[in-house]
């Protein structure tokens, strides 16, 4: 009689009229003499294996917006400085900068940090450094070289980001999950230089753009400023080449965290 384990967790009786089997495998031989055969389940299983969710987060916080309405004043601030409209660039420069300070005071206070802020906040940064730079070089008001070491050094920076989000997203790797910002998949850590620098960009930016409105010269102190900026853009791109936790990828965040 042979004892057959099935799926279901039972032994069933099957009637053999077989006194004897024998069971080849590989240059082996084996002979089974007893008269029950006991058959275990196999380990495969026929059931699909259940995938794990995607991690998801809100990403409609009021950080996060503030932060888009500083990027969506990039064009205006750029206009404003093309037509010589000093004042109305000021000011909008004034927006940018307490939207700045309070995005973040919101998110620590409230707890209301994400993945995508740590991405957008700099990259609100990165378009108004851009707008100021382009736009203040057109006018003049900048030296050329010191706009294409500014400008050099953040396109190297967001292709290595576009990088960075292809290789640490979850898969599957699908263009509409790659550009769904709500599946977050690294976060950005910027060197203390990089966060040196970038205030010094800003304040540069933002003394050239005030500067026609001020009854006095700044010619001196704006060339000694460039010649800093200058040298911290090249530090702080150097420091991203060789910093081992400029981003963290999320999973691995998650671990740590247990």
């Amino acid at each position: 009689m042979f004892l057959i384990y099935s799926a279901s967790n039972r032994f069933l009786r099957i009637p053999s009229s077989i006194p004897r089997v024998t069971i080849n495998y590989g240059k082996r031989r084996t002979t089974l003499t007893h008269a029950s055969i006991l058959i275990f389940r196999s380990n495969f299983s026929t059931e699909e294996p259940k995938r794990k969710p995607a991690l998801r987060e809100n990403i409609y916080t009021i950080p996060n917006l503030l932060t888009a309405s500083r990027i969506l004043a990039c064009p205006a601030i750029g206009w404003s400085i093309l037509q010589g409209q000093f004042d109305l660039a000021t000011s909008l420069l004034v927006y940018a900068g307490l939207t700045d300070l309070a995005d973040g005071w919101i998110a620590r206070r409230f707890k209301m940090n994400s993945v995508l802020g740590t991405i957008l906040d700099p990259a609100a940064d990165k378009a108004l450094m851009t707008t100021l730079t382009v736009t203040l070089s057109m006018k003049g008001m900048l030296p050329i070289p010191l706009a294409v070491l500014i400008l050099g050094r953040d396109v190297l920076l967001s292709l290595s980001a576009f990088y960075i989000r292809y290789t640490s997203l979850p898969p599957p790797k699908t263009f509409s999950r790659y550009w769904d910002f709500g599946i977050p998949s690294a976060e950005v850590r910027p060197t203390e230089i990089s966060k040196i620098n970038t205030g010094l960009q800003l304040l540069l930016m933002g003394t050239t753009t005030i500067s026609p409105l001020l009854p006095w010269a700044l010619d001196v102190p704006l060339t000694g400023l460039q010649w800093i900026v200058a040298t911290t853009t090249i530090w702080s791109g150097i420091s991203y080449v060789f910093a081992k936790d400029g981003y963290r990828v999320v999973a691995e965040k998650q671990k740590e965290d247990k």
